[in-house]
């Protein structure tokens, strides 16, 4: 391919304010660019991506258009009703016979821009569905002006009634049948549990994660059947769009250990196999040297009420090679944090293999990454494959970089509004930064990829709580080591202070801050804050003889104080060797009990006082991001570059997927 010659930013993103540049000055660049309902929308910068070689850039660039063409999947498996909603909602935005500058077309803009933040018509993380504030006759009226004739439609989207929760936790009902998670249709819980019963072998030393890639349908026979997510079943049209970039990106990989994934897994997307699914994954945890790297697929199941059907994923990201270092010196003791773990030694791995962890910069999020995405990633998911084969671990340093810049753009602060005292805030402002950034180092490179489960034991032994234990069992890992003196040892934490920092804002927020995110009178019902209500209200519960953690109040006001740092550790070791041998033994009623009693019922009146609270800074609780566009430069006829385009339209990138990516 030619060198650059001459740069010329391209059409492709005209209807977005845009800035085209490999990376902008810190001093220019605005994080935060919307805010509306309980939401704020950011952009994150990627550095590094001007040190990239062209075919670097490009191998990048086919990665992330095949994770944009995974979007409409992630959307129909939300809830079937979704696309038609969004291609309505698209069409009356593309209208030109509508006026736009009215107060009611603005609360239908709210709408929109709920729904495509969520991809759907459920919140994101509270899973309730949300309704437009604009009235139905006026809906109604934008959609005879866009041309919209949809019978029902209006009802689906303004009736409480009909699907109302994504993934129901439900406890006196069937949680299939009430959940609006396109993964099964007219079949009861028990007729899924019954099939997939019938249909594992748990003497398979290497089992395949069974429905992880299907819909299971009862047929008007009686008869029940899964439908493959593939080229040729379901999804097939976004695939094939997949597949195609894939094949491009093959041609331009770093190394031939990235062609023979990316093989494996086109293999996959064309039979649905599951047993190519692993090897892609054994393959692609093997890639340890490349500097882009990517994830694709169906592969988390925090959606499916059963916890088995994976929603569809997309990322792509490059190392941040001075930034791995400290994560490199975590890998390479893995076995000594293994061997030492506060756990039944049944439950260690004699062997840890292949712990490959490192800080990377996103550069395209997608998916069920999109807009909103976490800030650690741990995979492949298979126990087996991470016993046998290791696993990738990754801190994403450009997203919480972004999230804390947004943070230093806003009013108020959090911080200063919940800490109790002058000290606990300094001690926050010098160390919270990294401390958080090593827990979720040591959350996602260690924490996840340690334990064993005992032989017979099925990886869908906890059921619908499974999401919940995980990322408990996982976030104690790295609660329990981030005061370790072997982290200052290592070279990882500064002093031994420094673990303080994260203690203190863990117990806070799982105690109190979290419940910002969820509507007064709700329970707690999303996995990850579930985890950290688990993890904080058992300590606080365990530790009240020694006031390891003090309730205290001041001008009306409640504060969570820790009091003793060492026996919230000793707590953070007790609790995590509980919930390794809930994992590793299978015990489904012991996982209940703990979520049950400890991660779900919130205290009305702290619920409240922290609604108050919150609502007086004027903050939003929850943060998605925009994508910078990867664009194709030209020179002579031939691409010289790929330059990367700062949008800080969130609309207008939503609506500029919605025309180039929709395949659905």
């Amino acid at each position: 391919m030619k060198r650059l010659v001459k740069l010329v930013c391209m059409t492709a993103v005209s209807m977005m304010s845009v800035a085209c540049s490999d990376r902008v000055s810190e001093g220019d660049f605005k994080y935060l660019i919307d805010e509306f309902a309980d939401l704020k929308i950011m952009r994150y910068q990627v550095p590094g991506w001007e040190n990239l070689s062209l075919r670097q850039k490009e191998y990048a660039y086919h990665l992330a258009e095949a994770a944009k063409y995974g979007r409409d999947i992630l959307w129909d498996q939300n809830c079937r009703d979704n696309l038609r909603i969004r291609h309505a909602v698209e069409a009356i935005f593309n209208s030109d016979s509508i006026d736009k500058e009215t107060e009611q077309f603005a609360q239908f803009t709210v709408y929109a821009k709920r729904l495509f933040f969520s991809n759907g018509i459920h919140h994101h993380y509270a899973e309730d569905k949300f309704f437009p504030e604009c009235p139905k006759e006026y809906f109604a009226s934008l959609l005879e002006a866009a041309g919209i004739a949809d019978d029902g439609l209006l009802e689906v989207i303004y009736s409480p009634d009909i699907w109302p929760q994504r993934r129901s936790t439900s406890k006196d009902g069937d949680i299939v049948a009430l959940s609006a998670v396109n993964f099964y249709e007219g079949v009861s819980r028990e007729e899924v549990e019954d099939y997939y019963r019938k249909a594992a072998d748990l003497s398979d030393p290497h089992p395949v994660s069974y429905g992880l890639n299907t819909k299971v349908v009862k047929g008007s026979d009686g008869r029940i059947r899964e439908e493959a997510w593939k080229i040729g079943g379901l999804y097939s049209a976004a695939i094939e769009k997949i597949d195609e970039h894939l094949a491009l990106a093959a041609e331009v990989a770093e190394n031939d250990i990235q062609r023979r994934a990316i093989d494996l897994l086109r293999q996959y997307y064309h039979s649905g196999d599951l047993r190519v699914w692993d090897e892609f994954n054994i393959e692609w945890v093997k890639d340890t040297v490349g500097t882009v790297d990517f994830i694709n697929g169906f592969i988390e199941d925090y959606n499916d009420p059963l916890g088995r059907k994976a929603s569809w994923e997309g990322y792509v990201n490059i190392k941040d090679h001075e930034a791995s270092v400290r994560t490199e010196k975590l890998s390479a003791n893995a076995q000594w944090f293994e061997d030492n773990s506060p756990v039944d030694p049944r439950f260690r791995k004699a062997e840890v293999k292949g712990i490959s962890a490192k800080v990377i910069n996103a550069v395209c999020l997608a998916g069920d990454s999109y807009p909103s995405t976490p800030i650690g990633i741990n995979l492949p998911n298979a126990d087996w494959i991470r016993k046998e084969y290791g696993s990738k671990s990754v801190t994403i340093a450009n997203i919480t970089n972004a999230y804390n810049k947004a943070a230093e753009e806003a009013p108020h602060s959090m911080l200063e509004e919940f800490a109790w005292s002058k000290k606990e805030i300094e001690l926050s402002h010098k160390y919270s930064a990294l401390a958080d950034a090593i827990h979720t180092d040591l959350h996602e490179c260690l924490g996840h990829g340690s334990g064993q489960l005992l032989p017979g034991v099925s990886a869908t032994a906890l059921g619908e709580y499974s999401s919940t234990l995980e990322e408990a069992r996982a976030d104690l890992f790295g609660l329990y080591y981030c005061a370790d003196p072997k982290m200052v040892e290592l070279g990882i934490m500064p002093d031994g202070e420094a673990y303080k920092a994260e203690y203190s804002a863990y117990i806070r927020n799982g105690l109190f801050t979290q419940f910002t995110r969820v509507e007064l009178g709700r329970q707690n019902t999303e996995a990850h804050m579930q985890n950290r209500q688990l993890i904080a209200s058992w300590c606080f519960e365990k530790g009240a003889g020694d006031k390891v953690i003090e309730k205290k109040e001041r001008g009306g006001k409640t504060y969570f104080v820790v009091r003793d740092y060492e026996k919230l550790r000793a707590l953070f070791g007790e609790l995590l060797g509980e919930i390794q041998r809930i994992k590793s033994e299978g015990d489904y009623e012991a996982g209940k009990a703990l979520v049950e009693n400890y991660g779900v019922n919130i205290d009305p009146e702290l619920h409240r006082e922290v609604l108050e609270r919150y609502a007086s800074l004027g903050l939003k609780p929850y943060g998605g991001f925009v994508n910078p566009e990867i664009v194709p430069v030209y020179s002579d006829g031939a691409v010289a570059d790929y330059k990367l385009v700062y949008t800080d339209d969130y609309l207008g990138q939503m609506l500029l997927y919605g025309k180039k990516y929709g395949t659905l």
